[in-house]
């Protein structure tokens, strides 16, 4: 069973990209396991915990958690043409002690999003830098801009319209190409 990690960046409980997401992780095979992993609660990184050989709990926690996943699904929204606050604290936190990183290898998919015509380009490149850095393969094409999102679903959560699901299965079956590509290597 191949296990995947989805972190959400809005910590809104009825936000678009924990909608998005809950979409999303139906479109996998069955032998894939897919989790949201919560991040809202991780205090703010600082250096000196790790330094002093003292993070605090939820670190650890995070950081041992994400250690089980083969591989992690993004999904967020754009804030100020960037990623928000909580997604680059929770990957500062994985990222540290940097040997250790729990990014590194990992493959990856964006899917961003935006109540607004500019579908989180931005956050989406954004993010892109750092999983370059953590030497992360991240899936090319489809990209997954998802513009005036709160058109794309119903008053349950539900993606309302054929297309948008075709697509994001499009774009699940590159993740799960990419995943195993990984995994034969």
């Amino acid at each position: 069973m191949t296990k995947i990690a989805v972190l959400i960046r809005s910590l809104r409980k009825e936000s678009f990209s924990r909608k998005v997401a809950k979409n999303v992780m139906g479109l996998f095979p069955d032998k894939f396991e897919t989790e949201i992993i919560p991040i809202g609660d991780l205090p703010l990184y600082n250096q000196d915990f790790d330094d002093e050989g003292n993070p605090p709990h939820h670190w650890t926690t995070f950081r041992e958690k994400m250690k089980e996943f083969d591989a992690v699904l993004f999904v967020t929204p754009e804030y100020n043409r960037s990623v928000p606050g909580v997604l680059k604290n929770a990957i500062d936190i994985g990222s540290r002690p940097k040997e250790d990183s729990v990014w590194n290898d990992k493959p990856a998919a964006i899917i961003s999003n935006s109540p607004s015509n500019l579908s989180g380009f931005g956050a989406n490149h954004h993010l892109r830098q750092s999983l370059v850095f953590f030497n992360m393969p991240v899936v090319q094409q489809p990209e997954a801009y998802l513009a005036n999102v709160a058109t794309l679903l119903d008053e349950t959560g539900k993606i309302n319209n054929d297309s948008t699901i075709q697509f994001l299965q499009s774009f699940v079956d590159a993740f799960v190409d990419l995943i195993e590509t990984f995994e034969a290597n």
